[in-house]
């Protein structure tokens, strides 16, 4: 059996919460913000509500128990910083990022993140 090294997972909690939010908003994905307004939250839209561009780098997608995967994108400048690291997004109460789907919701998403273990690092050509 093969697994295949990934750079992004979701906690069940956030998988629900993105369960409820395709009900309402159709497809998403997320971009991992770099500072700025919300500092490192991680912005969830709808599809076309985001443009990314050349300067973006697809970190992989999370499986919610969707039909689609959802795909979660960093800057290819913050990427040099982060990718040694496994980010997994999460829900909790709070209020979320100003332009960030769950913003109504009552909950908002958090990256908790940890550094790549050995196999990952391999699977990545980062030893």
């Amino acid at each position: 059996m093969t697994t295949t090294a990934s750079r992004v997972a979701v906690t069940d909690v956030a998988a629900a919460l993105l369960r409820q939010l395709t009900a309402q908003h159709g497809k998403l994905m997320f971009h991992q913000s770099g500072g700025c307004c919300d500092g490192s939250a991680p912005m969830c839209y709808p599809i076309g509500m985001f443009i990314t561009g050349p300067s973006d780098v697809l970190l992989g997608t999370i499986d919610a128990g969707l039909d689609d995967p959802i795909e979660v994108y960093m800057s290819a400048s913050q990427f040099e910083y982060w990718k040694y690291t496994h980010l997994t997004i999460d829900a909790v109460p709070g209020r979320g990022a100003g332009f960030s789907v769950e913003g109504p919701t009552g909950k908002r998403f958090l990256i908790r993140s940890r550094m790549l273990d050995a196999d990952e690092l391999a699977a990545f050509e980062l030893l």
